[in-house]
């Protein structure tokens, strides 16, 4: 039995400065639906992802912002990097994990998993984007 993410709720507070944000990240617009004043729902989902996120009006009681170390796993970290950048976000510098903690630059071995960037959006809610070399959500 496959048990296959599909959506995570990120808690913002407020739904169109969201919406705008995650579109400049590059994220595709799946739904935009309210149906009345106090139920709204936003989806858009990552490029090539399989998993979308969603935010709205009346979806969580969680703490806008409150949402920590999301991962959006990339090839390049680099390139994704200078992507964002390019897209007006402003994103850490590369860092990896050594033997004092955290520290500047790509992983010296370039291991999957060890190289990384970070982001947040409007409200504080955070995002890691992490190098794999073998992006392939099949395998």
């Amino acid at each position: 039995m496959d048990f296959k993410l599909e959506v995570v709720v990120i808690p913002v507070s407020e739904v169109d400065r969201s919406k705008a944000f995650y579109e400049r990240v590059g994220f595709r617009l799946d739904v935009d639906h309210q149906p009345n004043d106090d139920f709204r729902v936003v989806q858009l989902t990552p490029p090539g992802s399989a998993c979308s996120i969603t935010f709205g009006k009346g979806l969580s009681e969680a703490t806008p912002g409150s949402a920590q170390g999301l991962h959006l796993v990339v090839s390049d970290v680099e390139a994704a990097r200078a992507e964002l950048v390019e897209r007006g976000v402003a994103v850490s510098d590369v860092f990896h994990f050594g033997g004092s903690g955290q520290e500047p630059g790509l992983d010296p071995e370039r291991r999957d998993y060890a190289s990384f960037a970070s982001f947040s959006d409007p409200d504080g809610n955070s995002w890691l984007l992490q190098e794999v070399s073998r992006v392939d959500a099949s395998a």
